[in-house]
């Protein structure tokens, strides 16, 4: 589920508990102050109560009665719906000795009495003694200060004459800290509601906020595997692994449709390390860097977080020309020291020999130097072509090129030449015709057997971070991707190395030989 579904929908989930607890917490917050309301739970008419030529519908005494044809009954209930006692000083009202006023607008009141439940009959001393209920004028009844606990209520039945039932019943008052407010009861021949108002309107928010989780979530983009992050990323460093990169960025594109923006342009292994160490963390144009590295960083940089992805294995490779399908490391060593000039001294044919290298920020080259040569460098450089000698002195001819690719195309075509690449870039169908590789010591690089086969020019492929990468980082989803998905697992074995995340890639990795 992308971030944007989990926010619809929280969004959904919050405005529908946000409905069903406001209009109760509102209520609550309320009910703490004093509270007063009034409700109409009767108003009915008695007599005729309508046009003298018209036909009565009622019978009985009040019929009768012709000062009763316009009669009114009228039922009216005082409460505490608060939570806090009120007392007879809490009433705000003028003149002082009285609490609340009743008008009964068009109407004239007769005669009134008062009821109380049996749990509240000590309220009735309020009504029979002074000041009591009080008519002033035709249709204004003024209610004494009754003291009254929470949930305690009395009720004023008033005979009225003039006007008709339902006219307006209105109770004025105030209360100190509190309010006076007017509550609803059904009248007798009103058909109850299925549901309360407040049931009703949380019904309407609840459905439109499940409309809204539902719905909203399907107009928009399809959400993102778990394991896809978006942004952008470039990816640098080692061009031995440059096959691996390019396709591994295009299955995770794939895999997170088509949304993260990943670039590769690598340089070296050496170059993309310290060029990611000396931006301290500055973004390339908007875009996240990782450098990859055949071997470990230089120790200086003590500020590069480090993920390590596969065991890669390179190869040398001689033009077709040598005929020789094998040499000892003591051989290598003699040859990259300047001491073997010809082909014949190891039994080969009577060629020059020409060392065809990687520049000196090349993974390739320091995993030949470290792993087969015991740490000693190649010779200089005495060639600028790898055919025409610049340094006459020199005991054998070598030059220096920027990539694989190029190391490959000048042994296929220069006779007499020995170099060295990643495994898949120098094995068919990918390697150029005219060379071809050579084992040492008769170990043939297999990742099957690099656990035990014992083969030597090899290293571990690094990747470098400015720090640690957050876990919802582009960065460190691409990189769990290359190690533990099984996707990526297959494109980095696919390409010739060992991945670090199989059962024997985890011990050579762990072991870092």
């Amino acid at each position: 589920m992308g971030w944007l579904e989990i926010s619809f929908t929280a969004a959904g989930l919050v405005l529908g508990l946000a409905s069903m607890v406001t209009p109760f917490a509102a209520d609550l917050r309320a009910r703490r102050s004093r509270r007063i309301g009034f409700r109409t739970q009767m108003d009915i008419a008695i007599g005729h109560n309508g046009p003298t030529d018209e036909a009565d519908p009622r019978l009985g005494l009040f019929n009768d009665l012709p000062a009763m044809r316009d009669a009114t009954l009228v039922l009216l209930r005082i409460e505490n719906d608060g939570t806090r006692h009120i007392e007879e000083s809490d009433y705000i009202h003028s003149p002082r000795e009285y609490g609340l006023t009743a008008e009964f607008t068009g109407r004239r009141i007769e005669a009134q009495d008062v009821t109380l439940p049996e749990d509240h009959a000590n309220l009735m001393g309020y009504f029979e003694n002074e000041p009591g209920l009080r008519v002033v004028g035709t249709s204004t009844l003024l209610i004494p200060r009754v003291p009254l606990k929470p949930g305690a209520f009395y009720k004023i039945l008033v005979l009225l004459t003039g006007g008709q039932e339902g006219d307006k019943v209105t109770v004025t008052g105030d209360v100190r800290d509190g309010s006076l407010h007017e509550n609803h009861s059904l009248t007798p021949d009103e058909k109850p509601p299925v549901f309360s108002r407040k049931a009703r309107w949380t019904t309407v928010v609840l459905g439109i906020a499940l409309i809204a989780a539902v719905t909203l979530p399907m107009l928009l983009p399809p959400a993102l595997p778990s394991d896809c992050e978006t942004g952008r990323l470039r990816l640098t460093g080692s061009t031995a692994f440059e096959p691996v990169l390019n396709e591994l960025a295009q299955k995770y594109r794939d895999h997170c449709q088509g949304r993260p923006d990943i670039t590769v342009t690598t340089h070296g292994s050496r170059t993309g390390v310290r060029e990611l160490a000396l931006s301290e963390g500055a973004l390339d144009q908007g875009a996240h860097v990782v450098a990859f590295s055949d071997g470990p960083r230089p120790a200086s940089y003590t500020r590069l977080g480090e993920s390590r992805i596969a065991v890669s294995l390179f190869t040398l490779v001689v033009h077709d020309d040598v005929r020789l399908t094998n040499l000892s490391v003591a051989d290598v060593r003699r040859l990259y020291g300047g001491r073997v000039r010809n082909w014949s001294e190891l039994g080969g044919p009577d060629l020059p020999v020409v060392l065809v290298s990687r520049s000196s920020g090349s993974g390739t080259r320091s995993a030949l130097t470290s792993r087969v040569l015991a740490g000693a460098d190649e010779p200089p450089a005495s060639s600028d072509d790898c055919v025409n000698r610049t340094v006459r002195t020199a005991s054998v001819l070598r030059c220096e090129l920027d990539s694989t690719e190029q190391v490959l195309e000048a042994v296929a075509r220069t006779p007499g030449a020995l170099g060295y690449s990643e495994l898949r870039a120098a094995s068919p169908p990918d390697a150029p015709l005219g060379l071809h590789r050579v084992t040492l010591d008769g170990r043939a690089p297999d990742p099957d057997r690099l656990d035990a086969g014992g083969y030597p020019y090899r290293e571990i492929e690094y990747a470098y971070t400015y720090g640690r990468p957050p876990a919802d980082s582009l960065a460190s989803s691409f990189l769990s991707y290359a190690v533990d998905n099984g996707t990526g697992k297959g494109v980095v074995a696919a390409h010739g190395h060992l991945p670090c995340g199989t059962p024997v890639g985890l011990r050579v990795c762990g072991r870092g030989d």
